[in-house]
């Protein structure tokens, strides 16, 4: 696989504040990257040293192959970002926008820009003074995806949206990377990332807690399970069975959590004559909140 986006302990100070250290990162062409964190955790630091619109104080990045400081000019040609405070001009119309940052990559393929404002329901004629925040938002949207770039770098892109229109957006961010784009998408909103990203790096105070896909991060999570027997279930029951990590037996009932697979549990469960049983999956928002409070 060819690498889009390389860091190799890319560190940022501002005095004795350590916004990002040590981070060493590969994100892949056509893959959607999910990198989550609270406010503070360095994801928009990040992003800044990619685009060059800051310095590192140590350590380098390469975005499409290119060395983010010797030849940033060349990568914003080639990638679209959508930062979290994008600057719009207020007495231009959105068409009159999206064509000044058209013609500054060299112009614009106004059909698919049409096709864009028709999905996300934009209304272009309108001046950007005008626009509440949520349509000021799908503008940046379309601005970054009217160039059909080989990368988007979008940092929190649905910020105001409501729920049609994010699954709108999330559908977008599927098809560009199903043509060989790559997304590298930072987010609060957990679910929106656990819908496109292939992988996601979680970063807590800086430092990268861990990258890994989304399949594997919940497959190594703790699930709960429960389980419903025909009679009471003695003291116990599930004890010492592989992977349970926790066992509340109650009457016929036994609440378990546990990781890896579940073979153990059911075998030792047909000794008791179930009745029912349901298992409760983990979510990323579960796996965030474990990984960043340090509880994996």
């Amino acid at each position: 696989m060819v690498a889009a986006i390389v860091t190799d302990k890319l560190t940022k100070h501002y005095g004795a504040v350590r916004a990002l250290e040590d981070l060493d990162l590969e994100i892949f062409e056509g893959e959607v990257f999910g990198y989550l964190g609270p406010n503070g955790a360095g994801k928009t630091t990040t992003i800044r040293l990619l685009m060059d619109l800051i310095r590192p104080t140590s350590g380098t990045a390469t975005v499409l192959g290119l060395d983010s400081r010797t030849d940033s000019i060349e990568i914003r040609r080639q990638v679209s970002y959508l930062p979290g405070d994008l600057s719009m001009y207020e007495n231009l119309t959105g068409r009159e926008l999206l064509g000044y940052f058209g013609n500054l990559r060299g112009g614009l393929d106004w059909a698919w820009v049409g096709e864009l404002a028709e999905r996300f329901d934009a209304n272009l004629a309108r001046k950007v003074g005008e626009y509440s925040s949520g349509n000021r938002q799908k503008l940046g949207i379309l601005q970054a995806f009217m160039s059909r770039p080989r990368l988007y770098i979008l940092d929190e892109p649905s910020t105001g949206l409501d729920p049609l229109v994010q699954q709108e957006f999330q559908a977008l961010v599927r098809e560009v990377a199903a043509e060989g784009s790559t997304v590298f998408l930072s987010s609060h909103t957990l679910s929106e990332v656990e819908r496109v990203a292939d992988r996601v790096g979680i970063i807590r105070e800086g430092r990268m807690a861990i990258v890994e896909r989304v399949e594997s991060l919940k497959q190594r999570a703790i699930r709960r399970i429960d389980i419903r027997c025909a009679h009471d279930l003695p003291d116990g029951a599930f004890d010492g069975v592989l992977g349970v990590q926790s066992a509340e037996v109650e009457g016929p009932v036994a609440r378990l959590t546990f990781e890896g697979t579940v073979e153990g549990i059911l075998a030792r469960a047909t000794q008791y004559e179930v009745v029912n049983l349901a298992t409760l999956e983990a979510d990323l928002e579960e796996i965030f909140l474990a990984y960043y409070h340090g509880n994996t």
